[in-house]
């Protein structure tokens, strides 16, 4: 399949042959037609699947079309709200949006904190067709009357499972309030929650076209070829001198090392700062500024190791990332590829290293099981565990799937 395929204008497929794409993802294949008729579209996509084009191509499409057709908002109020949980996805959804919009005439602006308020605010008054926001700035701006949301057509909520593991629910419904009903509603997650299953249920209450439609891309159990994956069989209470270990021993240049529980990331800094290593970490009690300050040195190469929960981790992207560690096993299949999937970008190698306690491994099975193939095991000397894995569970051997 190609992108003509898909309804596309030919000025946004010049415009996507001049960037050197040339066949859709498929997020994009499933999601962009469902979007270009106007219906209300939840996809379970993760993170690095080309899902900020699957929805800012067809609202590129149907606004310049309303342009031509002389039915544009510009110059009154905004047409199209993408709402982003950081700063940076903020910028690298609005740097998408002129790159795709560059043969047309719309405008877009992004919206977050830490920047002049003003500044924005005039913006907002010379027009913009696409606003790209966090919801806290967003919130900041509607209370001071500075935007309208009542001539929204779409809205677009991107990586909405993390907005609310960010704690921004209230701002979220409150923003939804002040749309009119008559809009399109895309919703964008890696997972589907209940939380995030009663967003939807709340954003999608009325599809444009009179009835809701939902289009789901769930995430595919499937790994990269070029990561190295392997496990390490370990005790829980030396989980941090096996890391320690492999940084010094192997001069590891840079790490990601994902823990489940953001209480667990400050400790384990604690940790290797106690055996000379200097590390960092990003998780939900960290405020946003300084999240970002974070991820800025991690990715200047200025901090070597990060330890982040995997909501926190979440749109990271590095592309040359070389090792990321799964410190504590994630339970399910989704999260572990959506971690692994940190390293080995655009076809360079990656490597990715678990460690596995022996009260994980009822779990590994089961993601074992869901990836379809054995994860290698190894073993560190010195840092064996104190009571030996059973063969028949050391061996075990996913059943294929038909």
């Amino acid at each position: 399949m190609t992108f003509s395929n898909l309804g596309l204008s030919p000025s946004l497929l010049a415009t996507i042959s001049d960037k050197g794409y040339t066949s859709p993802t498929p997020v994009q294949a499933k999601a962009i037609p469902t979007i270009l008729k106007g219906r209300d579209v939840v996809a379970v996509a993760q993170t690095g699947t080309g899902k900020t084009a699957a929805f800012v191509l067809p609202i590129i499409q149907r606004l310049e079309e309303q342009r031509l057709n002389a039915q544009s908002n510009r110059g009154k109020r905004i047409s199209a709200l993408i709402l982003v949980p950081t700063r940076e996805l903020a910028k690298q959804v609005q740097s998408s949006v002129v790159a795709y919009a560059k043969k047309t005439s719309l405008t877009s602006m992004a919206m977050y904190g830490g920047t002049d308020i003003d500044e924005q605010k005039s913006q907002l008054i010379e027009g913009i067709d696409v606003l790209v926001a966090t919801p806290g700035r967003l919130i900041d701006m509607l209370n001071q009357r500075a935007v309208y949301l009542d001539s929204v057509q779409t809205v677009v909520l991107d990586e909405a499972d993390r907005m609310l593991d960010m704690g921004f629910s209230d701002d979220i419904y409150r923003i939804i309030d002040r749309l009119p009903q008559r809009r399109q509603s895309l919703l964008f997650t890696a997972t589907m929650s209940k939380y995030v299953q009663s967003l939807s249920d709340e954003l999608s209450h009325y599809d444009v076209n009179g009835a809701v439609h939902e289009v789901r891309i769930e995430p595919k159990t499937k790994t990269a070829k070029n990561i190295e994956q392997w496990l390490i069989t370990v005790d829980k209470d030396t989980k941090s001198a096996l890391l320690s270990h492999l940084i010094i021993a192997s001069q590891w240049s840079q790490a990601l090392i994902f823990v489940e529980k953001k209480h667990a990331a400050a400790k384990l800094v604690a940790q290797l700062a106690k055996r000379g290593i200097d590390a960092d970490s990003i998780h939900g009690d960290r405020s946003q500024a300084q999240r970002e300050q974070v991820l800025e040195r991690f990715k200047r190469g200025q901090l070597k190791y990060l330890v982040a929960t995997g909501v926190a981790a979440r749109g990271i992207d590095i592309g040359q990332l070389e090792r990321v560690v799964n410190y504590d096993l994630p339970f399910k299949a989704e999260d572990y590829i959506h971690r692994i999937g940190r390293t080995g970008r655009a076809g360079q190698s990656g490597e990715a290293i678990s460690f596995v306690t022996l009260a994980d491994f009822k779990n590994l099975i089961k993601l074992e099981g869901r990836l379809n193939h054995l994860i290698e095991r190894r073993v560190i000397e010195g840092f064996e565990p104190r009571k030996p894995v059973p063969e028949t569970v050391l061996n075990y051997v996913p059943k294929q799937k038909r």
